[in-house]
């Protein structure tokens, strides 16, 4: 079962596609919110959730406060499981869903300064391609806010991600199988 660990709609189960995702657990999400908050990155932020599956990390965000939130997943399943989870939170009003791949959708999107994210999740299968990935955080970067933070969550086995220019690497923890590293685009 996983369900938002706090905020809003804190204890609210949260429903999971059938098969093709790897739902972040619930002490992994405690514990990374816990650091994005020491970081004051959630609450008022706008959040990308990039590969969001049941879209349990850009939920919670937006539970713990974030004013808005884009989920973007290329899995039909995903999408309606995302558009599904969001209605039954109530948060629907605070939180776009959109059916794209993450290359493609950071290809086509560039926000102004004022419409950047200030908050960057990325959580993509553990098989996906360091150079894939190394796209997307690179997209991640142009989309991210000055004083924004960019979070990769991946296999403990895996290699650490590769910060491109503004990003700056600040963090990383372990819990269990996961690992979890963050960046922040520095204040101009």
């Amino acid at each position: 079962m996983t369900r938002i660990v706090a905020g809003s709609a804190g204890g609210r189960r949260l429903s999971v596609p059938p098969s093709g995702t790897r739902p972040t657990s619930e002490r992994v999400r405690e514990a990374l919110f816990s650091r994005l908050e020491h970081l004051d990155a959630v609450d008022g932020a706008r959040v990308l959730d990039l590969y969001a599956g049941s879209g349990a990390l850009g939920l919670e965000a937006a539970s713990r406060g974030a004013v808005h939130v884009v989920l973007v997943d290329a899995a039909r399943g995903a999408v309606e499981v995302c558009r599904r989870n969001a209605r039954a939170l109530g948060l629907s009003d605070r939180v776009d869903v959109v059916a794209d791949r993450v290359d493609r959708y950071l290809a086509r999107v560039v926000p102004a300064a004022t419409d950047a994210f200030d908050l960057v999740l990325l959580d993509p299968p553990y098989d996906l391609a360091d150079d894939e990935l190394a796209g997307a955080i690179a997209g991640a970067a142009r989309c991210t806010a000055a004083g924004g933070v960019v979070v990769v969550e991946r296999s403990s086995r895996a290699a650490a991600p590769t910060w491109p220019a503004p990003l700056v690497a600040v963090d990383d923890r372990r819990y269990g199988e996961t690992r979890v590293w963050f960046a922040e685009r520095p204040v101009d």
